[in-house]
């Protein structure tokens, strides 16, 4: 069985690869001028990687409490911790919300072009959310060794 502590780290690259893939989908549907917002095909592929996206970033963030529960109990504390808590919560809802969005607009079945152009935009405002959780997510692990385990180095 797999460490409650060690679920985060698994499932947080799901939503970091969505929300990078979407607004790329997004970017190339609007250059080629297909509508993301219509049961098409570009638009049905769009939709559920941003309910995707929104889903992975629910779970990583309660996984990811949990593990940080795991490292307070063990004694751990730090601000870095915090920053990446908060930000890990602010981008799960927003993603959450997002794909809820996408739905309901796909669900419509209807083209909104000054929603469209504003979509991408949106996106890449998402991966800047997630990147700027990531980099303290990377913070806890590569310089706080944040629930990982030691390993002697041979030599």
């Amino acid at each position: 069985m797999v460490p409650i502590q060690h679920i985060h780290p698994v499932l947080v690259h799901f939503p970091i690869v969505l929300i990078y893939t979407l607004a790329a989908i997004d970017l190339v549907a609007l250059a080629g001028g297909s509508a993301v917002t219509k049961k098409s095909g570009a638009g049905t592929i769009s939709t559920f990687v941003a309910l995707a996206a929104g889903v992975f970033a629910i779970g990583t963030w309660f996984f990811g409490g949990l593990a940080l529960d795991h490292a307070e109990a063990a004694g751990f504390s730090s601000d870095v911790a915090e920053i990446h808590e908060s930000l890990g919560g602010i981008t799960a809802f927003a993603f959450l919300i997002w794909g809820l969005v996408r739905l309901t607009l796909w669900i419509r079945n209807r083209e909104f072009r000054a929603v469209t152009i504003a979509i991408p935009l949106i996106e890449i405002g998402g991966a800047v959310l997630v990147t700027a959780t990531a980099y303290y997510g990377g913070l806890l692990v590569y310089e706080l060794g944040v629930n990982v385990a030691k390993t002697a180095i041979a030599g």
